[in-house]
């Protein structure tokens, strides 16, 4: 028997109200709140960069409390090992007689935060890669399904800080989007200080309860699905994540590139754009949706060239020419025949 779909103005109250409980405890970062909103209920991960204290473990530890949701940590370090992650075998006696039981690990949750991720070894690492794509893990050639929803909040330092190992590619195109912390303003740590060191300290409500959470999210979920998408915004996507790829045109900013973002890259924004409909009360995905979202979705799923790297240029710059001139090119027809509709109707 099928569920009864959400409705769409549910899925924007509900929306409202994490991201309000998100903001009693969060100072700032709207951005990065709405990117993990919108990762989560795409049903896809999100990587988190920025310096130390700057409330990336508190962001995720809140998020699971407004959801109602269970949540784990692991403090990733040079010597964390995959069964640390996914659990081990051990042998327990059952009745006088020697047997293997699972012990499952801290992966077995709905919320995983992987503190740090890049602290820890490139086969450390990949013990996330069939959990995150999968959702479930293989241990001693039995597989273990893991807990729905199943989301992970990975958080790194950035890479030039001593003692990080980079992810490799195929880990980084498991996740979403990645979105930058940045540093407070000078208003935003005066807020931060009144909330932290006095003794009205904030707390969280949870919006949603323990035993509706999980029924509601997978609702939500398939509502995103049936957002509507019109072949001209698909068309969009499209040639972003082509105009990423070496060789598909000759510019300055493709120079630039070794690699182009792959087909998850198309699947974030589109995945992503659905959620921001629904957001703005919409059940139609717009071009603004999916601009809003090229940056988070496509930044590290290219790959700069050794003199792109040489010259100090991010890809969030590289993007940002890449794309320009491409958004005005679809501008251009769409606003003429929206004023040759109203010339027409008037």
């Amino acid at each position: 028997m099928n569920m009864p779909l959400m409705q769409p103005e549910e899925f924007r109250r509900i929306f409202a109200s994490l991201k309000e409980a998100l903001g009693t405890i969060i100072v700032g970062q709207q951005t990065v709140l709405e990117h993990l909103l919108i990762a989560f209920f795409a049903g896809g991960h999100v990587l988190l960069e920025g310096v130390p204290g700057l409330g990336k473990t508190l962001l995720a530890k809140s998020f699971s409390q407004t959801l109602g949701l269970s949540f784990k940590r692991i403090q990733c370090t040079p010597d964390l090992m995959p069964a640390d992650i996914l659990g081990t075998q051990l042998v327990v006696d059952r009745d006088g007689h020697k047997v293997f039981e699972f012990a499952r690990g801290p992966v077995f949750t709905h919320i995983l935060l992987a503190d740090e991720i890049n602290r820890a070894t490139p086969k450390t690492q990949s013990a996330l890669l069939e959990a995150m794509e999968e959702h479930q893990v293989t241990v001693a050639g039995s597989t273990f399904h893991l807990e729905e929803p199943f989301f992970v909040i990975a958080t790194q330092n950035p890479i030039e800080m001593e003692g990080t190992f980079p992810l490799p590619e195929a880990q980084l195109d498991r996740f979403l989007f990645r979105s930058f912390v940045d540093y407070p303003s000078p208003e935003e740590l005066s807020e931060v200080l009144r909330r932290t060191t006095t003794a009205h300290l904030s707390t969280i409500t949870p919006v949603l309860s323990a035993e509706k959470a999980q029924s509601w999210i997978l609702q939500a979920r398939r509502l995103v699905r049936e957002v509507l998408v019109a072949k001209p915004v698909e068309d969009y996507v499209v040639k972003l994540v082509v105009a990423t790829r070496p060789g598909t045109q000759e510019t300055a900013a493709t120079r630039l590139l070794r690699y182009g973002a792959s087909p998850r890259g198309a699947q974030a924004m589109l995945m992503g754009a659905k959620v921001l409909a629904l957001m703005d009360g919409r059940v139609n995905v717009s071009f603004e949706d999916v601009d809003r979202l090229i940056q988070p979705a496509l930044n590290h799923r290219i790959i700069l060239s050794f003199e792109a790297e040489a010259d100090r240029r991010s890809a969030a710059e590289i993007l940002k020419e890449l794309t320009g001139s491409l958004r005005q090119a679809v501008r251009t027809p769409q606003k003429a025949k929206n004023a040759e509709r109203s010339l027409v109707d008037a």
